[in-house]
């Protein structure tokens, strides 16, 4: 016997309505956008007896976020006052739907240009040195995942072509030690994310992992083969809109460096060094390199500086005062004085927490050398984003 007056099964009641705007606080955890922004969500219907159906549209077959969406759903749907329970029927977008979710979210393909240029309000960080072995990866995931956990949206470009390791140091990695795999919806790469950060690296698209003893886990390319794979991290690679961008460049002033130069101009740069003067001779030519490309050195961080041990006595292994000597030296030619960010003191537990995925600034905050990155952090996210000669988008009435 039918209700003499039945609930319509519709999404636009008064019940459905209420149950769409629950579903617009799910947020899709690689686009990082709200489910129903991203025109994942059809038709829901809520019965008279309080069962809710909810229609699901994942983005590809297979999608690594689906459990953790479907739960979210179903989570969020439930909460809804009146609903009773809740069936979600998952499907997958179709091609049409896909190209317009990417026109929606980059615009389409002829009107594509490289992220982050000089009118994206993003601040962009490229952290260089002269040399390898410094720290530069490792200094590089702490600072953002630091500045992740002041609330900033962060993303981090793996430029170090040849040494890889941002995936592996933010525990990127699955048991084979492979690097975690990207998503691609049409020409569009998500970056896979990595406590809170958005990272995409060279790395995620090799199939073996560095140890393996396959030839596969390295990568031998030129210069135009380089800048092409940097032009795409920075064209075809959809972070969103980031508060930060860190780009771990490789040591050397060499092809990437370059590049760099000449798609980001408007970078900054922030000079990795340790504290002996071999390695601050080296350090102060990227920076000059950097500058000779038009880009403004942000500061430098000393990495490796002397150690103040338990018994009083100071460790200083690699010397001391090189940073302060770089910072020096790449001050002239400069409007502003080039400051000695931080000086790291050695540190076993930063470079444990490299080596188990596990950044320093997480799992002891208290560390000296946390204590270091994280006053960089506090530098950088107080800094706000600069409007100074920025397009507003709007004209005087």
């Amino acid at each position: 016997m039918q209700p003499e007056h039945p609930v319509p099964e519709a999404s636009d009641t008064q019940l459905g309505q209420a149950v769409r705007q629950a579903l617009s606080r799910v947020i899709d955890p690689e686009i990082r956008k709200p489910i129903t922004d991203l025109d994942m969500i059809g038709g829901i219907a809520v019965d008279e007896t309080g069962r809710a159906s909810v229609d699901l549209k994942l983005t590809i077959v297979g999608c690594p976020a689906a459990d953790t969406i479907e739960r979210d759903v179903r989570a969020a749907a439930s909460g809804v006052p009146g609903v009773n329970s809740v069936d979600v029927d998952v499907s997958v977008m179709s091609s049409a739907e896909r190209r317009a979710l990417v026109e929606k979210l980059r615009g389409s393909a002829a009107h594509r240009s490289i992220q982050f240029g000089p009118d994206s309000l993003t601040r962009v960080y490229a952290v260089t040195s002269g040399k390898g072995g410094v720290g530069k990866s490792t200094l590089t995931a702490n600072l953002a995942v630091a500045l992740a956990a002041r609330g900033l949206r962060v993303g981090i470009v793996d430029a170090d072509v040849y040494g890889f390791s941002i995936p592996a140091i933010l525990g990127l990695v699955d048991d084979d030690g492979l690097a975690v795999k990207p998503t691609r919806v049409g020409d569009m790469i998500l970056p896979p994310v990595g406590r809170d950060v958005k990272v995409i690296s060279i790395g995620m698209f090799i199939d073996s992992a560095p140890g393996s003893g396959s030839s596969g886990g390295a990568v031998a390319w030129r210069g135009p083969m380089l800048h092409r794979t940097i032009q795409q991290f920075l064209t075809d690679v959809f972070f969103g809109d980031l508060d930060v961008l860190l780009l771990d460049l490789p040591p050397g002033t060499g092809d990437v460096a370059i590049s760099i130069g000449q798609l980001l101009p408007n970078a900054e740069v922030i000079v990795v060094t340790t504290p002996q003067p071999a390695a601050a001779d080296v350090a102060e030519r990227s920076g000059i390199v950097a500058r000779q490309t038009g880009q403004r050195i942000f500061g430098v961080i000393e990495n490796m500086a002397p150690l103040v041990q338990a018994d009083g006595s100071v460790l200083d292994l690699f010397g001391s005062g090189g940073g302060d000597e770089v910072a020096r030296r790449l001050t002239a030619g400069q409007d502003s004085p080039v400051p000695l960010l931080a000086s790291v003191p050695l540190s076993l537990a930063l470079r444990r927490g490299g080596d188990a995925g596990e950044p320093l600034v997480i799992a002891d905050p208290a560390d000296a050398a946390s204590i270091a990155i994280q006053s960089v952090a506090d530098r950088i996210a107080t800094r706000g984003r600069d409007l100074a000669g920025r397009p507003l988008g709007v004209s005087p009435r």
